[in-house]
């Protein structure tokens, strides 16, 4: 790679920090209080009104929300929940850690999105939970996996670390289409508070119980205390918690990003469409985009291309190898976490999942962040065309 190429490459994802963000920051380190102040309680608020939720509980990262949100439905040893294998291993691993077990479904091969009729064969007297994952920001189909839920009398759970703007059939993922909804807010995502994460709900029950989960388990509201308060400096230790809270600092950082999430949503979306004309007009049938739907609209934190490199008589590490020389960052999401050695040890090699398998032997992601310029992106699409040995497709007009 040459020096000019390699100060311009392009990795995958990034953050986007700007002097507003900066600022912001300064002005909360030189506030009273930088972390348990009242900036928390401000960004939860905007992620309600921004999302259409009634509650929110900020925590240190995406993981501690997810493993909050299970401690708050009351999963633990004895249960099980179903999810998709094709998800980040924070997923399942934050069940494992209150000691509940996974079952893996299989997913459509074209989107990489779980599929309802998979989680439906899986139920059975342990399960608990329904947990899914809008992978690379795209919605899955949350009223049939809504209805599977209420006829089975389940949790049902969105990993939507992906899915910061999404909208399902209207509604933005995260307002209430399931029980609890939880977000990432590490830097490649939507918006970063350098690490973080949410998790929201319309329910206040859950919202109080991850409040005090977050922090060690504590209870200060005198009409819940299991004993008389001696005074007013009483607090009770209720139940085990942790210690997952989410500092002004950061919460102020959040909130300064949140302001930009339109205006970011709407490049992604542009990004997005422009990335889809060109392979779609230049490729041919073995290199297309993730799948789309007319009733929802991906926030597109990922943008997968799926590559049938056995037919191209290429291998994926070739093609990443030979953009990486371009110039480009490109990754893989997900190796399949029924695939990993832990989950293998406990549950056996996984069952055969034809859409899990497809998705996964041609699943590579693009570039996609907001401050890609409509030239990166064609050189993207340029690039990955001189990496498959293709015709370059034709540009479109800026």
């Amino acid at each position: 790679m040459d020096d000019e190429r390699a100060q311009a490459f392009l990795p995958y994802g990034r953050q986007n920090i700007d002097e507003s963000d900066i600022e912001a920051v300064i002005a909360a380190l030189k506030g009273p209080r930088i972390t348990q102040g009242p900036l928390v309680e401000e960004f939860e608020q905007g992620l309600c009104n921004y999302l259409g939720a009634d509650y929110a509980t900020v925590v240190c990262n995406g993981t501690a929300a997810l493993h909050l949100a299970y401690a708050a439905l009351d999963i633990g040893p004895g249960d099980e929940i179903i999810t998709t294998p094709l998800t980040f291993a924070a997923t399942a691993n934050a069940a494992r850690y209150l000691g509940a077990e996974l079952r893996f479904a299989d997913v459509d091969p074209d989107s990489g999105n779980i599929l309802p009729s998979s989680v439906a064969t899986l139920i059975g007297p342990k399960t608990k939970a329904i947990v899914a994952v809008h992978l690379g920001g795209l919605p899955v189909d949350m009223e049939e996996l809504r209805n599977i839920a209420d006829r089975n009398h389940l949790w049902l759970v969105e990993d939507a670390a992906h899915a910061l703007g999404a909208t399902y059939r209207g509604r933005r993922i995260g307002s209430g289409l399931a029980d609890v909804a939880t977000f990432s807010f590490h830097p490649v995502k939507h918006l970063t508070t350098g690490e973080g994460g949410a998790a929201l709900t319309n329910n206040k029950r859950l919202k109080d119980r991850m409040d005090q989960l977050r922090h060690h388990g504590v209870e200060r509201r005198p009409e819940k205390f299991a004993k008389k308060s001696p005074g007013r400096w009483y607090y009770e230790v209720q139940e085990l918690g942790y210690n997952y809270r989410l500092t002004d600092i950061q919460c102020a950082l959040g909130l300064s990003q949140l302001e930009k999430q339109p205006a970011a949503l709407k490049r992604r979306r542009i990004i997005a469409e422009r990335y889809r004309t060109r392979i779609s007009a230049g490729f041919g049938d073995n290199v297309v985009a993730q799948r789309s739907y007319d009733d929802r609209q991906s926030a597109y934190h990922l943008f997968p291309v799926l590559i049938d490199f056995d037919a191209l008589g290429i291998t994926r590490d070739e093609v990443m190898e030979s953009l990486e020389r371009q110039g480009i960052g490109t990754q893989v999401h997900y190796i399949p976490v029924s695939w990993q050695p832990y989950y293998q040890e406990r549950y056996g090699q996984p069952q055969a999942q034809s859409g899990v398998y497809r998705y996964y032997q041609r699943t590579l992601s693009l570039p996609m962040y907001p401050g890609l310029s409509d030239e990166e992106v064609d050189h993207v699409v340029d690039s990955l065309a001189r990496a498959l040995g293709q015709q370059l497709p034709a540009k479109v007009a800026s």
